[in-house]
């Protein structure tokens, strides 16, 4: 266990790294869209080009990590990489972070390494698919309601002739694409768990598919978020809602299990 924790630890690394560099390659760029002159700058740019690169080694990296261990351990464990995020934004981007914002992180932090501690080691038990149209549908929801929020914040802001983002914005963006991190993750487990239990082995390559897809839009709503608001704040905002999801679609659809340790457990819920 302790060596796939290693491993989740290295491919969160990646992928907040990966973040600060978009994030300092986006400062010129345009908002990301699907035109190609648009396209075309991004790919031309070096720090965004590596923070990606990074980006998608740190996601593959995790992909080997989901495949040999439970979601509900390997997305807490993955928030660590807030760490690391923190420090690079504050000396490399030179964000400006007050008190509150740190106390949050630090909170977030130790929240994310407590649910990781009680994580244990649990066998393949049965899938609940009758519970996957109702994530679905609840997911679906949830997306509805923030988009909403987001156009609401923005009408406002246009409004009040504001050129700066919210900090409401920069929480719904980092919202979005950590449910939809966090629903990839699940996805990606679901393809190896449907292996291990003897259904075709074309479902990993159309679960793994599906996860590239949730983890495509996920990066779309991220880049948007980076573009104007703080790294620190759209990542944090990222890895609890991808925590959160992780550890409920784990539970709700892949049938893992709270720890039966007790000190594992309060561990745990402490954490969360």
């Amino acid at each position: 266990m302790w060596e796939l924790i290693c491993l989740t630890l290295a491919a969160t690394a990646g992928n907040n790294i990966g973040k600060v560099l978009q994030k300092k390659g986006t400062v010129i760029l345009p908002p990301l869209s699907f035109k190609l002159k648009v396209i075309r700058a991004y790919a031309v740019n070096k720090a965004w080009v590596i923070g990606f690169l990074m980006d998608i080694f740190g996601a593959l990296l995790m992909l080997r990590a989901l495949s040999q261990a439970p979601v509900s351990v390997i997305q807490p464990v993955s928030g660590c990489g807030l760490a690391i995020l923190s420090i690079f934004s504050h000396f490399y981007l030179k964000e400006v972070m007050n008190a509150v914002d740190w106390m949050g992180i630090t909170l977030a932090g130790i929240g994310t390494i407590g649910v990781g501690a009680g994580g244990e080691e649990q066998e393949p038990s049965s899938i609940s698919i009758f519970q996957l149209p109702w994530l679905a549908f609840v997911v679906s929801i949830l997306f509805v309601l923030l988009n909403g929020w987001l156009r609401i914040c923005k009408h406002q802001r246009r409004e009040q002739e504001m050129i700066e983002f919210e900090v409401v914005e920069e929480i719904i963006y980092g919202l979005e694409s950590g449910i939809l991190f966090g629903m990839a993750s699940v996805i990606s487990k679901l393809g190896f768990v449907f292996l291990e239990q003897g259904f075709p082995t074309m479902l990993v390559p159309v679960c793994i598919s599906i996860s590239i897809c949730c983890s495509g839009t996920g990066f779309y709503y991220q880049t948007r978020g980076l573009k104007h608001g703080r790294a620190i704040v759209v990542s944090t905002c990222a890895a609890v809602a991808s925590i959160v999801t992780g550890v409920v679609a784990g539970m709700l659809a892949l049938g893992e299990r709270l720890p039966s340790a007790p000190t594992a457990r309060f561990s745990l819920l402490l954490g969360w």
